[in-house]
C-alpha cells in the first residue's frame, strides 16, 4: 500500500470546476450509482474514516467534491445519481456537469466506477462506461460489499462483469472490493499510482 493516499485532504467542492479548480497535474474521478458505496470506498482507500461524507441518506453528494493528495495530485467524488430525492432539474444539472467534467478535464487521468455488487451493471453504470469508452478515460470498476456474497457468488459476479465489459467497452479493470475488509484497497492504491504517475522511487 501506498501511505500517500493516506495525507488526502479536503480541498472543496463545486460545480463550477472549470473555475474554481486549475486544470493542471492529476485527478482520478470516482463515479457510483448512489448507495453503492462510493464514500465508503474513499475513506478506506485513503484511510481517513471521513474524509468523504457517509450518510443512510443516499445522493448526498450534489457536488463534484475535490480531495488533495499533494499539490499536483487531486481525487474528485462525482456526484451520486439514482436514489437522491431532488427535482429533475437539479438531476439534469448534475447529468450535465458529470459530462462536462469527463469530457474538458485534460488532467483526468482515470474513472473508478464503484458497483455495489448485489446490483451491478445498473442504468448509470452503463452510461458512464459508456461516457469512458467514448472519451477514452481509462476504467477500473470497484465492486464493491464484496463482504456481504459468499466467495463463489462474488466470483461469479466478477466474471460476469469482465465479460459484459469485454463485449461492450473494451479494456478496463474489475476486482472485488470491502471498506470494512480493507479487500482490495492495495490493488486499488496499484491502479492510483500508474494513473497518478506517482514514482516509484518514492
Amino acid at each position: 500500500m501506498n501511505p500517500l493516499y493516506h495525507r488526502s485532504r479536503f480541498l472543496l467542492s463545486t460545480l463550477n470546476f472549470d473555475r474554481d479548480v486549475p486544470d493542471r497535474g492529476y485527478e482520478v474521478a470516482f463515479a457510483g450509482r448512489s448507495n453503492a458505496g462510493k464514500s465508503s470506498a474513499l475513506n478506506a482507500i485513503t484511510n481517513r474514516r471521513s474524509l468523504a461524507r457517509t450518510s443512510k441518506t443516499p445522493g448526498r453528494t450534489q457536488q463534484l467534491v475535490f480531495f488533495e493528495v499533494d499539490e499536483q495530485r487531486r481525487l474528485v467524488d462525482l456526484p451520486g445519481y439514482g436514489y437522491a430525492k431532488v427535482p429533475g432539474q437539479t438531476r439534469e444539472q448534475w447529468r450535465h456537469a458529470l459530462e462536462h467534467y469527463l469530457k474538458s478535464r485534460r488532467c483526468l487521468r482515470g474513472v473508478f466506477l464503484i458497483m455495489d455488487i448485489r446490483r451491478p451493471l445498473t442504468e448509470f453504470d452503463r452510461q458512464m462506461i459508456e461516457w469512458c469508452r467514448y472519451y477514452e478515460l481509462p476504467l477500473h470498476i470497484l465492486l464493491t460489499k464484496a463482504d456481504k456474497l459468499k466467495y463463489g457468488p462474488a466470483k461469479n459476479t466478477l466474471l460476469k462483469v469482465e465479460k459484459t465489459l469485454a463485449e461492450q467497452a473494451g479494456p478496463a479493470g474489475v476486482q472485488l472490493f470491502s471498506a470494512p475488509k480493507r479487500l482490495g484497497v492495495a490493488e486499488v492504491h496499484a491502479v492510483l499510482d500508474d494513473w497518478l504517475a506517482v514514482p516509484t522511487d518514492r
